[in-house]
């Protein structure tokens, strides 16, 4: 199995990092490839324009899905663009790191979607949810937060996370045709103390270890209970 870690956050020492170092060792020593898309580190331009290719398909008036979908036909996606996107094509599963920030993703990851997985490459007319292009994908949502699991409930004041993470799980995963796994969520990262930390990151391990054996053996990645996915603290 060959995972791609797309990972976003711009302190190396923060929780998130250690989600990152922790998800990469363990598939490695359960004998699977990594690759990891650091986004700050990469210095990761989030903004989409005319940079984005190396041809044009109208000087005159810029239509960015128009733009795409003719750098993918001629093969002219800036360089950039083209190693994240190869990184996507080696993956059979993709897990995307960060911490939720004002209720959805950093703009660095947001602008990874709206750059990297572009109209023609991505997805097309007909071409998505059950007939998108990488039905055989599956993707990974693993989330740190500042809120605590009540916040993010049902009768908390943010509201239940699943809907809250609606737009990627949906509209993004499963919009390109990937199956979208259960996310792994540490609630309340910055407020647990060492031994919650530790806690998380062998709950996360035992995660991706039960993944790992069922995609090498082509059986379904198991769905974890909620206590032990939607953690608690």
């Amino acid at each position: 199995m060959h995972t791609l870690f797309v990972y976003a956050h711009p302190e190396p020492t923060s929780f998130t990092g250690a989600l990152k170092d922790v998800g990469v060792d363990t598939l490695r020593r359960a004998g699977h490839t990594v690759d990891v898309s650091d986004l700050y580190a990469e210095k990761f331009d989030p903004v989409a324009g005319r940079h984005d290719f190396t041809s044009v398909a109208n000087a005159e008036r810029f239509h960015y899905q128009t733009e795409q979908a003719y750098a993918y036909k001629t093969h002219s996606f800036a360089p950039d663009l083209v190693r994240e996107q190869q990184r996507f094509l080696k993956a059979d599963l993709v897990i995307w790191l960060y911490p939720i920030w004002w209720g959805g993703m950093p703009a660095i990851m947001k602008g990874w979607f709206d750059r990297v997985l572009a109209f023609g490459f991505a997805y097309a007319d007909g071409r998505r949810f059950d007939t998108g292009f990488f039905r055989e994908k599956r993707g990974l949502l693993c989330l740190s937060t500042g809120g605590t699991r009540q916040r993010f409930s049902d009768d908390g004041v943010y509201g239940d996370i699943r809907t809250v993470l609606w737009p990627a799980q949906r509209l993004m995963i499963e919009y390109l045709g990937m199956e979208a796994l259960e996310p792994f969520v540490a609630y309340g990262a910055p407020r647990v103390d060492d031994e919650g930390r530790k806690a998380y990151l062998q709950q996360w391990r035992a995660r991706l270890n039960g993944i790992a054996k069922a995609m090498a053996a082509g059986g379904a990645a198991p769905t974890a209970k909620s206590d032990s996915v939607l953690h608690s603290q």
